[in-house]
């Protein structure tokens, strides 16, 4: 008989062998996904990528790696035709995105552009989307610039969908009824899940981060998940800093290059000469430092010339104003009324430019209404001179 304490010694120290087993394959597979990340730079790796988009119905050609570092104009036109087709709104699409896709495409030997049915997704049609389909996710990586629904003509989708799966890179999505594969580069995981039979014939080895429809791990899943998790680790960050190796440390372990001390600045040394004119200062001088607008010329020279003594003030001059004379008319108290009853009778009255237009009576509105608020009265016309035809009559 082993004593009680005696086996938990040996089964600590198994665990404690297995984690450092687990540790050092995670440090090995990191180094070489460094190390392959660094050849594909040396060796001038150059990656390019043929699409059509299927509902716009245009394609585009576009290399999107050169020298083995991403081309940022390329990722920019593929931002554009990635866009939400519905909406014309482009993001900022994920580069690891186009390195799986370019594996993929290299391992299926297909010969065809890559049929695109979905891309980058607005919120606004993933909200649509989701209310129409039950199997749209509210926080769908479509809508990060992460994902894309593809289709190959020439590759049969259930190959489509093992290629993708074993490459272990990100979420594979399997539609068969629509003849497509959804790619992502989130966390890895595969939906339908493969039963347990499936999953083994496709990870012989079975070392694999999938887990199949009964949720039984393979027996490699801990071996799988110490290698996958750390070179899909230094691949998001090669792609965040562009494919330099040294820039994948930094991504990876924060690591900053301290900053250089700053120079102590010159003595500054002033010469009451000729006044500076800005012209004369060079174009790399300008370029160090922002300098104020020039000054007038009066001021550089004032700025330089000896002070004067002040002038003396001038008395201030105040002049008397006379008292104006008062007026001998009279103020006006009220109206007038004689004048008033007067000017209302005035025969010149009628002749007098009232403002009104020409229009008809069927035109007139408080839109086209031109003249006064007040209408004004009509003249009496004068009355016929009766007695005097009558007298020039008795006369005859």
């Amino acid at each position: 008989m082993v004593p009680a304490p005696l086996v938990g010694r040996r089964a600590s120290a198994q665990r404690l062998i297995a984690l450092a087993l687990c540790s050092a394959a995670s440090a090995l597979a990191f180094f070489t996904a460094v190390v392959a990340t660094q050849d594909a730079a040396a060796d001038g790796d150059t990656r390019t990528l043929s699409f059509f988009h299927t509902h716009r119905r245009d394609n585009a050609t576009i290399t999107f790696r050169r020298n083995g570092r991403y081309d940022e104009q390329a990722l920019t036109q593929l931002n554009w035709f990635l866009r939400d087709w519905r909406t014309d709104q482009p993001a900022k699409m994920d580069p690891r995105l186009f390195d799986v896709l370019w594996e993929v495409y290299q391992e299926s030997g297909s010969k065809q552009p890559i049929n695109i049915i979905s891309a980058y997704r607005s919120p606004q049609t993933n909200a649509m989307l989701r209310r129409r389909s039950s199997g749209v996710s509210e926080h769908s990586q479509h809508m990060l610039g992460k994902a894309m629904d593809i289709r190959l003509p020439d590759v049969e989708i259930g190959r489509l969908r093992a290629i993708a799966m074993k490459l272990q890179y990100g979420g594979v999505g399997y539609y068969p009824s629509s003849e497509f594969v959804h790619v992502d580069t989130g966390n890895v995981r595969a939906w339908p899940r493969m039963s347990q039979d499936q999953l083994a014939r496709l990870f012989p080895d079975g070392k694999t981060v999938h887990l199949p429809s009964n949720g039984r791990p393979l027996a490699g899943y801990e071996q799988a998940k110490a290698e996958i998790l750390p070179r899909n680790a230094a691949l998001a960050a090669q792609a965040a800093s562009g494919g330099s190796l040294g820039s994948i440390m930094t991504a990876l372990f924060n690591r900053k290059e301290p900053r250089p001390a700053p120079a102590e600045p010159p003595a500054r040394t002033v010469a009451l000469a000729a006044p500076t004119i800005a012209s004369d200062v060079p174009d790399t001088a300008l370029a160090l430092a922002p300098i104020p607008p020039r000054r007038p010329q009066d001021l550089l020279i004032a700025s330089i010339e000896p002070p004067q003594p002040p002038r003396p003030e001038r008395p201030i001059v105040t002049a008397a104003l006379a008292t104006p004379a008062r007026s001998s008319i009279a103020p006006i108290i009220g109206p007038d009324r004689t004048a008033s009853v007067k000017a209302l009778f005035d025969p010149r009255t009628a002749f007098l430019d009232l403002g009104f237009a020409p229009e008809l009576n069927s035109d007139l509105s408080t839109t086209g209404f031109t003249g006064p608020a007040v209408k004004p009265l009509p003249v009496k016309p004068p009355a016929p001179m009766r007695q005097a035809s009558a007298s020039v009559g008795t006369g005859l």
